[in-house]
């Protein structure tokens, strides 16, 4: 008989080692896998802080330029009243200056600064502002002085914004008729006037924060400054329109804040189209150019023009993108360059004469001269200016410039009176000048050939050694005097005349062009 299980006993087989690792499998798996979610939700956990910290840091800095333009705001209009004030004392007294004017500042003389300074001011009081724009164009070597005494001989008037349009009125916008041949010429004058009126402007509170511009005046200078755009198809577009013209616009539209957004491609064009001058980069920044610098720079170096590619790189602190002494040395190889091309010109070469080709090729080596010399006088200037001397040392470059010079001044030494009447042949002198330039009388400084006289009986004159010519061929025909009586004779054939063959002038008629000297680069 069998015997009954235990009932404590379990029944069930003891587990075999391959469950024993499918569970432990089962469990390493779950550890990785709860180990992966926990870096998962610590590493969203650390993103959301990261943004949340992002944002609260904008929004703090948001807070705190609401802040500042609030304060802005409220300090601007809490100045209005004191500006107003001031301004209104201004007028007054201007006005007051004006009503009792004695016309003693109209007639004093102008022999130093003070006795200028009286003189615009009594044209700004009077708002004379046809005879003070003659007065002023009339002295531009006095530029200088005009500079320091025009602000304060404009702060002098009623209403100096309309008084500078009123004068500046006769080639801006548009050239009158009576000034349209010399307008070009007086664009210096406009660009001093705008540019002495911005500190006559000025918020006397906030300075040039704010410029104290009448909504009259100001919707006047946009006016005219539409009269100048419309004006340009009629001067044949940018690239026809004169520098001291497109100066004056961009001044006028800084001056009176009239610049617009939708312009700034013109803005761009007319930039670089008069980049050489030394105020087009600071206008450019305050045309709002400054995000399109990097671009007109690089335009500029393609064209040429290194040097005012250098002057708007330090303007905008682009020094580092773009290297000012590369950049010069590139524009000295450059002007090296048209410089022998000038000298190697075939239009150089003799033609006519000898002496024709030496002076045209000594007129083309001071051309070249001259070319290389400006280069290098801005290269200098540029070194000088922005500190360059360590990248850049000058002492190669002056040396140069030294060596130029003495050839302009060779070219300006007048040569000997033996040398100019000596032939370089045969030693003998060479005719004279002209008796005069009116007609073409030649008056001879040898003396004259033989004469010769005709018998009485004889027909045939008779024949001589002829006179050694001169100038490369025979000489002239001999003088027979005939008797009375007799016809001349009838001249049989024609004198023979050799070509006109000059010896080489001082070597230069070689058609070979002079050896240039090394350039220091």
């Amino acid at each position: 008989m069998g015997s009954l299980p235990d009932p404590g006993e379990s029944t069930q087989p003891p587990p075999s080692f391959d469950d024993f690792q499918r569970q432990t499998s089962l469990m390493t798996s779950c550890t990785l896998l709860w180990k992966e979610l926990s870096d998962h939700f610590t590493s969203l956990e650390q993103d959301l802080i990261r943004k949340s910290d992002a944002l609260k840091a904008k929004v703090e800095a948001l807070s705190q330029e609401t802040q500042q333009s609030l304060n802005a705001l409220e300090s601007r209009e809490s100045s209005i009243s004191r500006s107003l004030s001031i301004a209104y004392e201004t007028l007054e007294q201007a006005t007051k200056m004006s009503i009792s004017f004695s016309g003693e500042e109209a007639e004093a003389e102008v022999d130093d600064s003070e006795g200028l300074l009286m003189k615009l001011r009594g044209f700004c009081r009077r708002m004379a502002a046809k005879e003070f724009w003659i007065f002023v164009t009339s002295r531009k070597k006095e530029i200088e002085l005009f500079r320091s005494a025009l602000p304060k001989a404009l702060s002098s008037c009623v209403d100096p914004p309309r008084f500078v349009l009123e004068a500046i009125s006769e080639v801006f916008p548009v050239a009158s008729s009576a000034s349209n041949s010399n307008s070009y010429d007086l664009g210096w004058a406009c660009v001093l006037l705008l540019e002495s009126l911005i500190p006559v402007m000025v918020d006397p509170v906030l300075g040039k924060e704010r410029m104290l511009v009448t909504p009259s005046i100001k919707g006047k200078a946009e006016e005219i400054a539409e009269v100048w755009k419309k004006s340009l198809e009629e001067r044949g577009g940018i690239e026809n329109v004169k520098t001291p013209d497109v100066h004056t616009f961009l001044q006028h539209l800084v001056t009176f804040g009239v610049v617009k957004e939708a312009d700034v491609d013109l803005y761009r064009k007319l930039v670089v189209a008069s980049a050489w001058r030394k105020q087009m980069p600071k206008l450019a920044v305050s045309l709002g150019l400054g995000d399109k610098m990097p671009d007109m720079i690089e335009e500029l170096i393609g064209r040429g023009q290194q040097v005012d590619a250098v002057h708007f790189t330090y303007e905008v602190g682009l020094a580092d993108k773009f290297p000012p002494v590369p950049l010069l040395k590139a524009f000295l190889k450059d002007a090296k360059k048209t410089a022998t091309s000038i000298l190697e010109d075939p239009n150089n070469s003799g033609r006519a004469s000898v002496r024709d080709s030496f002076l045209t090729w000594k007129f083309g080596r001071h051309m070249a001269a001259k070319k290389e010399q400006s280069a290098i006088r801005a290269v200098l200037k540029c070194i000088e200016e922005y500190k360059l001397e360590a990248e850049f040392p000058p002492q190669d470059l002056k040396k140069r410039l030294e060596q130029l010079e003495k050839v302009k001044i060779e070219k300006k030494k007048p040569a000997s009176p033996a040398a100019k009447r000596t032939r370089a042949s045969t030693g003998g002198p060479m005719p004279p000048a002209k008796a005069g330039r009116s007609t073409n009388a030649y008056v001879s400084s040898f003396p004259s050939p033989p004469t010769y006289v005709r018998s009485h009986t004889q027909y045939s004159p008779t024949a001589v050694p002829a006179v050694p010519g001169v100038y490369g061929h025979s000489s002239r025909s001999p003088s027979y005097v005939y008797s009375p009586e007799a016809p001349p004779p009838a001249i049989v054939g024609s004198y023979p005349v050799s070509p006109v063959s000059f010896p080489a002038y001082g070597g230069y008629s070689n058609g070979m062009a002079p050896v240039y000297q090394q350039a220091y680069y």
